[in-house]
């Protein structure tokens, strides 16, 4: 099973996250399939394959909770339901 979610990445105290689709049983800093954005909290930005999202989430990957947060301030599903 797939899931989309947050890898760490960045510096201490300085943290920046790629939104990831990775196997489910992969731990947090794992191989992942397919590098589909990233967020950085302290700047609050965020950059979003949407093409790549809506492919994983048709496949049937599953967003984590942070993840589908973020999609969804992003107005992602608003797009899926309308395709």
């Amino acid at each position: 099973m797939l899931k989309l979610r947050l890898k760490r990445c960045g510096r201490k105290q300085r943290a920046i996250y790629r939104i990831v689709a990775i196997d489910v049983r992969s731990r947090r800093e794992g191989r992942d399939l397919r590098k589909v954005g990233f967020y950085d909290p302290i700047k609050n930005q965020t950059y979003l394959n949407v093409p790549a999202i809506l492919y994983f989430l048709e496949k049937g990957a599953q967003p984590t909770g942070t993840v589908y947060d973020i999609l969804r301030k992003a107005e992602i599903f608003k797009e899926r339901t309308s395709s």
